[in-house]
């Protein structure tokens, strides 16, 4: 979602799947303390800081709460769609299945793009899959944050977007979302309800008066930190160590 203009871009898969790769572990990492976060503009951090990204954030205030983990390499490119995740990671070189923690955060622009949630729905669920199979087949290492409401922000308004309809389609897609996570024991963290109560304010967004700044990530992550601390506290699943 850009809020250049109405009708995303066309992504080039291949060209940007290398160029959102960003940061992360190297080949050396100990298992456990690597963090891959999948994703689209919410997970690049578009407008933001690299250190201002809320992977970034989660991965520091973890150390801080004592807990080793890298910072996070990150997949992720503004306007992504299900599909074009999917794509880019067929894209990128293999990325094994060491990860001690995966993040995935996508849909929005299933949503801006007016596409089914029955369609969202198959697409989500293989890459939760594959979101699973990175972690070692931990799905105790998975994270989900749950789609925000962009809804409530100036650019919709501007765009004369309608916000009832906006929020009944993320509802939807947060619920479905949520129910494929509850089948394959995913942690889902809902992030929905602080994107509206304080998406409007100025604050809480950089200059398209669209996409979250470093303090809306910051309560982000203040609510998936508690989750992330509890995953990475518990031992791997067996699967996890095959």
């Amino acid at each position: 979602m850009t809020p250049a203009t109405i009708v995303p871009a066309i992504v080039a898969i291949t060209t940007a799947a290398n160029a959102a790769i960003q940061g992360g572990a190297g080949e050396a990492t100990q298992r456990g303390s690597a963090y891959l976060a999948l994703g689209d503009s919410y997970t690049i951090g578009e407008g933001v800081d690299d250190a201002d990204r809320w992977p970034m954030q989660l991965a520091r205030c973890l150390r801080e709460a004592g807990i080793a983990l890298d910072d996070p390499r990150i997949i992720a490119t503004t306007g992504w769609t299900t599909d074009e995740l999917s794509a880019a990671l067929d894209a990128v070189e293999p990325l094994g299945s060491d990860w001690g923690l995966v993040s995935l955060l996508i849909g929005v622009n299933n949503q801006y793009r007016g596409r089914p949630v029955d369609d969202y729905v198959p697409e989500f669920a293989a890459l939760l899959d594959r979101a699973i199979a990175y972690a070692g087949g931990d799905a105790g290492r998975v994270l989900v944050l749950s789609i925000p409401d962009w809804g409530v922000t100036p650019f919709a308004f501007a765009g004369s977007f309608d916000p009832e309809v906006i929020a009944e389609a993320l509802d939807a897609y947060n619920a479905a979302a949520a129910q494929v996570c509850a089948e394959r024991g995913v942690a889902f963290v809902d992030i929905t309800p602080v994107s509206r109560a304080r998406g409007a304010e100025a604050a809480m967004l950089v200059e398209d008066a669209l996409h979250p700044s470093a303090a809306m990530y910051a309560e982000w992550t203040a609510r998936a930190l508690p989750v992330a601390r509890r995953l990475l506290s518990e031992p791997r699943t067996e699967a996890s160590t095959e």
